[in-house]
Order: C-alpha cells, then structure tokens, then sequence
C-alpha cells in the first residue's frame, strides 16, 4: 500500500502532492491494478491533512481513470501508468542510487543534489525539444 507524505516547502499543493504520488506509484509499479489506496480517514491520520483535501485527491484521480470509488470498500486502482519499461527501473535505479552516492560523497546536501538534478533534467529535456 502507498504511504502518503507531505512537503511543506515544495510549493505543491497537498492535495497535487497526493495525486502526484499515486501517479508516481503507478508508473513505478508500487501500485497496480485492483490495490486499494488507503482510506480517507487514514490519510488523515498518517500526514495531519483535512479530510476534503484528500477526498479532493482521489476525486481527481477517479476524474482521470485512475481509480474507482466503491462505497463502502474504498479506493481502488483501476489502471496503471507502468509500460513495458518496468523491466528497466531496477537497474536504471541502482545507477542513480550510486550516483546519489557520489553526489553525497562530494559534499552535496539534499536541495544541493535536487537542484542539480533539476538542472540537468531541464537541459537535457530542452535539448530534446
């Protein structure tokens, strides 16, 4: 099951937090078709969050086609994100594992490593046009 956390700092709203990482789970194959996203109520508990911004997450999720309401059984996955890339995450995540691992050896701190991550995600994304 998907655990839900907060950034306070990133400037996303909580409830696009909460979409962004169902999305997230979904291509990564964390959460796949017919798992139950946990309830509301437990949302609530786990990240001190008001209980319409999370209904407002899943509402926008089932807008997509991403998840379906059942009353009284909860939010389940109705399709995932993954292609047939899964079979390469592993090892493209051991790269950058590794790779954070030196960023973290040459005294890079967190926002150093996310922004330099950023940085060359924007330029190679740009020069791909």
């Amino acid at each position: 099951m998907i655990e839900f956390h907060l950034d306070a700092r990133s400037g996303v709203a909580p409830y696009m937090q909460l979409i962004q990482q169902v999305r997230h789970a979904l291509r990564l194959g964390v959460l796949k078709e017919g798992d139950k996203l946990p309830t509301v109520r437990e949302v609530v508990a786990r990240v001190a969050i008001n209980p319409n911004t999370v209904s407002k997450a899943y509402r926008e999720l089932e807008y997509e086609g991403l998840v379906t309401a059942r009353p009284g059984l909860g939010t389940f996955v109705t399709r995932t994100l993954g292609g047939d890339s899964l079979a390469q995450h592993e090892p493209l995540r051991k790269d950058l594992q590794r790779w954070l691992s030196e960023a973290r050896a040459a005294g890079l701190d967190d926002e150093s490593i996310e922004a330099l991550f950023l940085s060359a995600f924007r330029s190679f994304s740009e020069a791909r046009g």
